[in-house]
């Protein structure tokens, strides 16, 4: 395979966990599943992106990166559901999974927390995709596996725009913040769920 692997040192020395093997299995067992939340995922991102946009017309920068991402965040959802009609897939409605939920349950309500919050989330969200794509791209079959490893890049690219602006939202360091959000994080992940989803935590658990 030519497709150059980036380091992901820095996303695993980011995150509190690695993917558990259940959520690894679970994956293998509904391959299907997988990718419909995984097209999701990305229109989810894409929608995160444009409300940033909407919401904080006065940051240039923040606007300029949003707006890149949600290009290519619709680009790989575009993908993703190509390949499901490649595949004979159906896109049904699916319920959401509790990982975003709770993530953005602890953001804060008064500015500029609520910037600096929603952004902390959006680099633990997209450092997680990163890691899930690497952990699953192994095990799967070789148009899956190129894909998902196409996708590193651009993900931990994301994960770092998120958590700079983050960062020049704030007169503090957000280290603090970060790692309390992360904590939230690793509980998702390592707790149990009711279904599978791409950012589920262990399904069966629950």
């Amino acid at each position: 395979m030519s497709i150059e692997v980036p380091d992901l040192s820095a996303i695993h020395e980011f995150l509190l966990c690695r993917t558990p093997d259940a959520w690894i299995d679970a994956a293998l067992a509904e391959p299907e599943l997988m990718l419909v939340d995984h097209a999701n995922c990305e229109k989810k991102a894409a929608g995160t992106a444009l409300n940033l946009m909407f919401r904080y017309l006065d940051n240039f920068d923040l606007l300029n990166k949003m707006s890149r991402l949600a290009r290519e965040e619709l680009r790989h959802f575009e993908q993703v559901i190509a390949i499901m009609k490649k595949r004979g897939i159906a896109y049904p409605h699916l319920s959401a999974s509790r990982y975003a939920a709770g993530l953005r349950s602890e953001v804060r309500s008064a500015e500029p927390g609520r910037l600096i919050d929603t952004l902390i989330c959006g680099a633990i969200i997209e450092a997680r995709s990163c890691e899930r794509f690497a952990r699953i791209a192994p095990h799967l079959d070789e148009e899956l596996q190129k894909f998902y490893l196409s996708l590193l890049k651009s993900e931990a690219r994301h994960f770092r725009d998120y958590l700079t602006l983050a960062q020049n939202a704030s007169d503090e360091d957000i280290g603090p913040r970060v790692t309390a959000l992360l904590d939230v994080e690793r509980k998702l992940v390592e707790g149990g769920d009711g279904e599978f989803r791409f950012h589920s935590g262990v399904p069966g658990l629950a």
